[in-house]
């Protein structure tokens, strides 16, 4: 395996039971870093703080990540032209900024018989949203809604 010290210094390639043999002395761990290299590389550290080492690198990555959160457009199977219209220009604002967006169509009353009323929007929705958005879940039925998420490109 090669071996690299705590201070950052390559070892060199040794045996496992002297790089053991180096650990112990030295008080400290030997820890396999990359199992998959040929030869596998481990180092001679402070295995606790390694893992809060990296625990902390991971914390930063997540801080400059950010959460793209759902935001939901709700629709009517029988929306009128000027409301879809309106509601697709709020979605466009949302895929703009990042956001995912749930498209849920609300079916009440006599409105369950007509569900291809609701694909059939979903699918023409989807049509105009292609150059901003993909599709992320399939149109499906979740008790009286249909719905549908979007992501950004």
């Amino acid at each position: 395996m090669r071996l690299i010290a705590s201070d950052g210094k390559q070892i060199g390639i040794v045996t496992k039971e002297e790089a053991l043999r180096i650990a112990v002395s030295e008080g400290v761990d030997l820890v396999e870093v990359v199992a998959k290299a040929k030869p596998p590389i481990c180092r001679v550290i402070d295995f606790k703080k390694f893992k809060y080492l990296e625990s902390k690198k991971e914390q930063e990555g997540r801080k400059k990540q950010k959460a793209g959160e759902i935001k939901e457009v709700r629709l009517s199977p029988f929306i009128g032209e000027h409301d879809l219209e309106t509601q697709l220009k709020k979605s466009r604002q949302f895929l703009k900024e990042k956001h995912r967006v749930k498209f849920a169509v609300k079916f009440t009353g006599r409105q369950m018989t007509k569900t291809d009323f609701g694909r059939q929007l979903l699918n023409k929705v989807l049509e105009n949203l292609k150059e901003l958005a993909k599709l992320d879940r399939e149109i499906k039925m979740e008790g009286r809604q249909m719905t549908m998420t979007v992501i950004p490109l």
